[in-house]
């Protein structure tokens, strides 16, 4: 009988009406076990911990560095965490980078709460239970599991605010899917990881260029941060006269160069006019490759957490970009 360890933090998938009317997360492990039909049938033992009861929103690094310690000290055959999908994304990478183990750690969550018709959350539950427990999951890291699709944190993205399809990888499509009960795993990407220990607390942040951005907001952001990523136009693209703000903000700390698109990769070699990436990267930039904006602040962060200077960081983005 496989051992499944489920951690609930909170989120949509936990929520029920509050005083004001509006819904809460209020609902523990305990409970979202309960909800799940046919999750006897399945064979798979729970070791079930209420972790935290807040919203997507609350939840901070300190929380992810506690909650991959105590995950890594479940002994099952998979974890399994439950969440609001609100940073889904987000928290789904930064522990695909800290996951050091082979058992799958499956996070997932609900769009639609408790009290709604339709509600997605014992379902997606049943399925991230099913993957976690699954042989063929091992290896993987961090997976996303909604919607009956299976998805790597690397790629995964929420593309709408309210829909249950919301979670879509763009560049790559999902990496499985369960269908008849059955986890399948459809192709096995390349997996990076690190070997961090995230003690540090750096202020990081994604900045966007818009148009007609004149670079003072940059400018004034950038005095209150260890790390930024900058969120550009198209491939790598910023504004002119944004020039000379990032080349002075490089000069002082990491900088990552990044899309505002959320598919597709920055380039590096294409474009050489002030501002294109080429320039920038002259100036010091970093380019975060394929990563979106969002995951390339989480990289950025537990890379300066961890101590990390330029040359590593560097380093890290040119080989898990």
């Amino acid at each position: 009988m496989p051992k499944v360890s489920v951690f609930s933090l909170g989120g949509t998938i936990a929520m029920t009406t509050g005083p004001d009317g509006g819904v809460v997360p209020a609902l523990g492990a305990a409970d979202l076990v309960a909800a799940v039909p046919g999750l006897a049938a399945t064979g798979v033992a729970l070791d079930i911990t209420d972790f935290r009861r807040v919203p997507g929103a609350g939840l901070d690094f300190a929380d992810l560095v506690a909650l991959r310690a105590a995950a890594s000290a479940a002994e099952a055959d998979g974890v399994v965490v439950t969440q609001g999908t609100d940073t889904i994304e987000e928290t789904a990478y930064a522990l695909d980078l800290l996951w050091t183990r082979e058992e799958p750690l499956v996070v997932t969550g609900a769009m639609r709460n408790p009290t709604l018709a339709g509600a997605d959350g014992p379902a997606n539950l049943l399925a991230a239970i099913r993957v976690a427990a699954a042989p063929a999951a091992r290896g993987l890291g961090c997976l996303v599991v909604l919607n009956d699709e299976i998805h790597a944190a690397r790629w995964v993205r929420k593309t709408h605010t309210t829909s249950p399809a919301a979670f879509r990888s763009p560049d790559t499509g999902p990496v499985g899917l369960v269908a008849e009960g059955r986890p399948r795993i459809l192709t096995r990407p390349v997996r990076r990881r690190l070997a961090l220990d995230p003690t540090g607390t750096p202020r990081t942040a994604v900045i966007p260029v818009v148009l007609g951005d004149d670079g003072e907001v940059l400018r004034r952001a950038g005095a209150a941060l260890d790390g930024l990523v900058v969120a550009a136009f198209g491939v790598g693209h910023v504004p002119v006269r944004t020039v000379d703000v990032l080349s002075e903000l490089a000069g002082r700390m990491p900088v990552v160069l990044a899309s505002r698109i959320g598919a597709g990769p920055v380039l590096t070699e294409t474009y050489g006019y002030p501002g294109g990436e080429v320039d920038l990267r002259n100036r010091g930039l970093i380019p975060a490759g394929g990563l979106d904006a969002y995951k390339a602040r989480i990289l950025l962060h537990l890379l300066l957490a961890a101590g990390n200077d330029r040359d590593r960081i560097t380093e890290a983005f040119a080989t898990i970009g």
